[in-house]
C-alpha cells in the first residue's frame, strides 16, 4: 500500500470538532499552519486537544458524499439486498446487483478515510506523551486516540479482511510506506489492545458533548468480541467476553431507552438517552445529506434542492415486522406519505415505505441544511449483543430475555419466553434486523454469521448461494469488499481479495 503523503500531515491542525446538542463549538486556532510539522506541533496541551479533536472528522466517512446519492452508509445497506435506490446512480445499482469492481469510489474512499484517521491517531499516541500537561487529561486524550485507532481498524478488517497494520507515524522515508497485509487475527488483537488501553484512560462514563466515553469504549469492545466469536476467526470463547463487556454497560445504567423513536433523529436529543456515540454535525459548521438521501426521489416534501432516494427499504423487508409492531407504524421507523412542501393540504403518497428513521424535520421543513448526527453506537445494540453472546454461552437466561423484551416492549410487542437456544438465537437476530435496520449492521451480521435473512420465509438461511431481494446470488467474494485497485496499482506487495 502506498500511503499518500496527506496521511502523514497533521490534519488536526486547524480542524473543527462539533461538540454537543447544546450548540457548543470548538474552533481551533489556525495561526500560521505552514510552520507546523510532526516534530514541532505537539508542544502544548491545546495542541494535544486539537490533534485528538481532528481525528473525529474521519467518522464522516459513512455519510460523506461520493456522488449523486452515493455514500458509504448507502453502499453498506444496498449490498445486503433489503433496499432499493435511485436508478441513475451507477455505483449504487452495482452494489445491489453485486457487479461492482475494486476501482469503485466506495472502496477507495472508505479505505482512505480510515487510514487517514489511523495516521492521525498514531501521531497523537506517539507525540502526546512528550507534552507537559495535566496528566489525567493527557491520559484521556491518549485513550481517545487508542479508541479511534481501534474503531477504524475494526471497520477496515471487517470490510477488507487482512489489512496493513500500521501503528507508528510514517513519512516518505518510512519502511511501512509500502506495506503488506497483516492477518486478521493480528489486526483484531491490536484492536482489543487499543480498546483495553482506552478502558483504563479515565474517560467519563458518558459524554453528552459527542466525545468518546467509557461507555462507548466498552460498547465497541463488546461488538468486537462478538465479531471475533463468529466468522472468520470463530473464537467462541469471545462470546463470554462480549457478554461481560455488554453486561457492564447495561448494569451501570449509563444509558436509557428513548420513550419516543423520534428522539433518534432530532437535534434536541443528540448524544443523549440511548445514543452512545454519534458522528457530530451542526449547521454552519459541518453538514451532511442523510435526510435528503432517504426521501424518495424528488417527491417534493422538503426544502431540499434534491431528494435523492438513495436508500429505500424493500417492501419485502418492511413486511417482516410483526403485526402491531410500533416501529412499522407510519412516522415511526418508516413513512409512506407526507404533506407536500408547496401545499400542506395535499398528501404525497410515495408508493414505498421510506426511512422516517432518518427524516430530519428541522432541516427538511425549514433550513434545507441537514445537520443530523450519524449514530455509530446505541444502547439497543449493546442489549442485543449481551442477549446473543449469553445465549451462545449458556442458552436463554432471564437477563438475556429481559434485554430483548425491553426492546420489544417499546415496540408494543409481546415478550419472548420458553424458547430453545436455537430459536432464541434467531429471535435475537430478527430483533437486530428490525431495531437496528439500515444502521450499517446487517452486512456485518451476514459476515459474522454466514446467514441471510430470507424475508419470504422469515427465517435465516445459508448466505452462500442465496438469491436476495435485489436479484444477486451471494458468493464468497461478496463477504468482503475489494481492496481498492489504486492501492494495488501503487504497491506490488498488496494482494487482492479472492474473486476481485
Amino acid at each position: 500500500m502506498k500511503l499518500n503523503m496527506k496521511y502523514t500531515v497533521l490534519c488536526a491542525v486547524g480542524g473543527i470538532l462539533l461538540m454537543g446538542a447544546t450548540g457548543c463549538k470548538k474552533f481551533l486556532t489556525e495561526d500560521n499552519k505552514s510552520n507546523f510539522t510532526q516534530e514541532n506541533y505537539f508542544t502544548t496541551a491545546k495542541q494535544a486537544e486539537s490533534a485528538v479533536d481532528g481525528i473525529y472528522n474521519s467518522l464522516g466517512t459513512f455519510v460523506a458524499s461520493r456522488g449523486y446519492g452515493e455514500r458509504t452508509w448507502a453502499a453498506l445497506e444496498l449490498i445486503v439486498g433489503h433496499a432499493t435506490t435511485l436508478g441513475q446512480s451507477q455505483y449504487n445499482n452495482q452494489m445491489i446487483a453485486h457487479t461492482i469492481d475494486a476501482s469503485n469510489p466506495f472502496f477507495s474512499s472508505t479505505w482512505d478515510d480510515s487510514y487517514y484517521g489511523i495516521a492521525n491517531a498514531n501521531l497523537c499516541i506517539k507525540r502526546i506523551p512528550d507534552i507537559k500537561m495535566d496528566e489525567a487529561r493527557q491520559k484521556q486524550l491518549l485513550g481517545m486516540a487508542h479508541f479511534f485507532r481501534a474503531y477504524f481498524y475494526f471497520l477496515l478488517v471487517r470490510l477488507y479482511g487482512d489489512v496493513p497494520l500500521i501503528t507508528e507515524p510514517i513519512d516518505a522515508t518510512s519502511p511501512q510506506l509500502y506495506e503488506k497485509r497483516d492477518p486478521q487475527d493480528s489486526v483484531y488483537q491490536q484492536i482489543v489492545s487499543d480498546l483495553q488501553t482506552a478502558e483504563q484512560a479515565g474517560l467519563p462514563n458518558t459524554d453528552q458533548t459527542g466525545a468518546v466515553s467509557l461507555g462507548a469504549v466498552k460498547s465497541l469492545l463488546a461488538e468486537v468480541y462478538l465479531r471475533m466469536a463468529g466468522y472468520p476467526l470463530q473464537k467462541t470463547e469471545y462470546y463470554q467476553k462480549a457478554a461481560d463487556e455488554a453486561g457492564q454497560v447495561i448494569d451501570a445504567k449509563w444509558y436509557t431507552l428513548f420513550t419516543d423513536y423520534a428522539y433518534l433523529h432530532d437535534n434536541v436529543h443528540k448524544n443523549q438517552g440511548e445514543l452512545i456515540l454519534q458522528d457530530q454535525y451542526e449547521a454552519g459548521i459541518r453538514t451532511n445529506s442523510l435526510c435528503p438521501d432517504i426521501i424518495p426521489y424528488m417527491v417534493g416534501i422538503s426544502q431540499f434542492h434534491d431528494e435523492f432516494g438513495a436508500v429505500i427499504p424493500t417492501t419485502g423487508f418492511y413486511n417482516t415486522y410483526e403485526p402491531g409492531d410500533l416501529r412499522a407504524k407510519e412516522q415511526e421507523f418508516y413513512f409512506s406519505k407526507y404533506p407536500s412542501i408547496k401545499d400542506s393540504t395535499k398528501i404525497v403518497n410515495f408508493g414505498v415505505h421510506a426511512l422516517y428513521k432518518y427524516f430530519h424535520t428541522e432541516s427538511a421543513l425549514n433550513t434545507a441544511i441537514c445537520d443530523e448526527n450519524w449514530t455509530l453506537l446505541r444502547l439497543p445494540e449493546v442489549m442485543l449483543i449481551y442477549a446473543e453472546a449469553t445465549n451462545e454461552v449458556s442458552g436463554p437466561t432471564a437477563k438475556a430475555y429481559a434485554q430483548v423484551n425491553a426492546i420489544r416492549d417499546r415496540a408494543h410487542l409481546k415478550p419472548l419466553s420458553g424458547l430453545t437456544k436455537d430459536a432464541f438465537r434467531e429471535a435475537i437476530w430478527k430483533e437486530r434486523y428490525h431495531e437496528l435496520c439500515y444502521e450499517n449492521k446487517a452486512y456485518f451480521d451476514i459476515q459474522r454469521t454466514h446467514k441471510y435473512y430470507d424475508v419470504k420465509t422469515n427465517t435465516f438461511v445459508d448466505v452462500i448461494g442465496f438469491k436476495d431481494e435485489g436479484g444477486a446470488t451471494w458468493t464468497d467474494k461478496y463477504l468482503l469488499w475489494g481492496v481498492p485497485q489504486k492501492e494495488i496499482n501503487n504497491n506490488k506487495d498488496l494482494t487482492q481479495n479472492p474473486g476481485w
